[in-house]
């Protein structure tokens, strides 16, 4: 006997065979084993398909007529049927079972069927224990469609439409809508996220506390949030405290309008983040074409490629001046950082003090930046708020157009963020959310089904990375 016929069961799945060889228990119930052989896979050179033939034993089940629930018998043998089964390194193993057509004794019925196969699953030509193997596998995190379509033998498209139905059983009611959560929230976070090219965009709101995804869906408008509180209800939404958001007015507008009491809530990161991108690195490069324009070149030689200096705190600058004198980094080959005097000892607090003393709005960026984080460390609003009022007066004192702008961009979200003094939330969670999405779609190589996508999205936040 080859050894291989040992993994067919012929009674049950409890059942294991006892012939002096090895036992090996399996799940094809009542599949009883006439012949074994080996194939060449078609498809894959040096790979083999080893094929178990052999006969299905006709259950009670199949012996009663779905119509009338008259005795049935063997009408006639159809050809075989061959079901996917698990592969064994370049090995693949195949069912083929040979199943009977049974028919009515009943003459005013005469109705027929097949013969069921318990063991096969309901969507594919694979064995129940084969789904259930890639279902498991779907379930980390470290393995893609096409990295278990390679293990398993199975085609790309049959695993994602596993995955798909253990998605929705997982996180649908009735396969489109999402299940409730089931607690309640004290803060919440939305962001949105870029869906695909061509600016489109979708949004999630998730659980601060927990990291979970509640709810996703296209577009970045107040109807998102519309939809989300329809969809938990105001009831679930007066146990929301705060809401931790960016700078989208839409978002903080449409919370205001459906649950008053709810607080906006802005972090350091969105403040500090629209700070650098559209204040400190507007000014340095509007100072930068000023100079170019008085001809003073070796000044305007200075501003560039100066961003991350301008933008990063002292302790930053510290860290990365004592990383690069004990030759843990080395500076960016730049022509300022090869200056004699910033060369010396390392550079990045070198420059900035030579870029902040040919710039006077650059050292009040700087000096703003410092008050900022000052403020963001208050424990009272009432003294977070005194913090935002003077940084905000000594933006309007520079009569600047961007220190301007950034001082009624701290104005228009005034209460939003002298909140975080006494709410402490952050947009770690969301962020951390964002850049696993990216490492999904990446992952992926893109998921141009969304509805597959959301999924997947909500998946990963339910359970930790591997």
């Amino acid at each position: 006997m080859d050894y291989t016929q040992l993994a067919i069961n012929t009674q049950s799945k409890n059942t294991i065979i006892d012939d002096g060889y090895l036992k090996i228990p399996n799940t094809l119930t009542g599949f009883i084993n006439t012949d074994t052989e080996i194939e060449d896979d078609p498809k894959k050179a040096d790979h083999k398909i080893i094929v178990y033939k052999g006969i299905q034993t006709v259950s009670d089940e199949d012996r009663i007529c779905e119509c009338c629930g008259a005795h049935m018998y063997k009408n006639m043998i159809c050809a075989p049927t061959r079901i996917k089964h698990f592969s064994y390194g370049p090995t693949s193993t195949v069912v083929e079972v040979s199943l009977n057509q049974m028919q009515c004794t009943n003459p005013e019925c005469n109705a027929t069927k097949m013969q069921g196969v318990p063991f096969k699953a309901k969507h594919h030509r694979i064995t129940k224990a084969l789904e259930e193997f890639i279902e498991k596998l779907l379930g980390r995190a470290s393995f893609t469609l096409k990295s278990i379509s390679e293990l398993t033998g199975v085609g790309k498209n049959i695993v994602k439409a596993i995955d798909l139905r253990r998605l929705k059983r997982l996180y649908t009611v009735d396969g489109k809508t999402l299940r409730k959560p089931q607690k309640f929230c004290k803060y919440l976070g939305i962001d949105e996220f870029k869906l695909h090219n061509g600016y489109k965009y979708a949004t999630h709101i998730i659980d601060m506390e927990t990291g979970n995804v509640l709810w996703i869906a296209r577009g970045k408008s107040k109807q998102v949030v519309y939809d989300f509180i329809d969809y938990v209800g105001e009831e679930w939404m007066d146990h929301v405290e705060a809401i931790g958001c960016d700078m989208n007015s839409d978002f903080e507008e449409a919370f205001e309008e459906r649950c008053t009491h709810i607080q906006p809530v802005f972090d350091y990161f969105h403040i500090v983040k629209n700070m650098n991108e559209k204040l400190i690195n507007e000014i340095r490069k509007d100072e930068q074409a000023r100079l170019i324009a008085e001809g003073n070149m070796e000044a305007a030689k200075h501003l560039k490629k100066s961003k991350h200096v301008l933008c990063s705190k002292k302790a930053t600058r510290d860290r990365k001046d004592e990383a690069a004198q004990k030759g843990i980094v080395k500076q960016k080959k730049s022509d300022l950082f090869n200056l004699p005097e910033i060369k010396a000892i390392g550079g990045w607090n070198d420059k900035f003090d030579l870029l902040i003393k040919e710039n006077e709005l650059l050292f009040k960026a700087d000096l703003i930046k410092e008050k900022i984080t000052a403020a963001y460390q208050e424990d009272h609003e009432w003294k977070m708020a005194k913090q935002i009022i003077e940084i905000i007066d000594l933006c309007n004192e520079t009569k600047n157009e961007h220190f301007i702008w950034f001082a009624n961009l701290l104005s228009n979200h005034f209460e939003g963020i002298i909140a975080h003094a006494t709410i402490k939330i952050t947009s770690s969670k969301i962020e951390g959310i964002n850049n696993r999405i990216k490492t999904i779609r990446r992952m992926g190589y893109g998921y141009p089904d969304d509805e597959y996508f959301f999924l997947k999205i909500i998946d990963m936040s339910r359970r930790n990375p591997l």
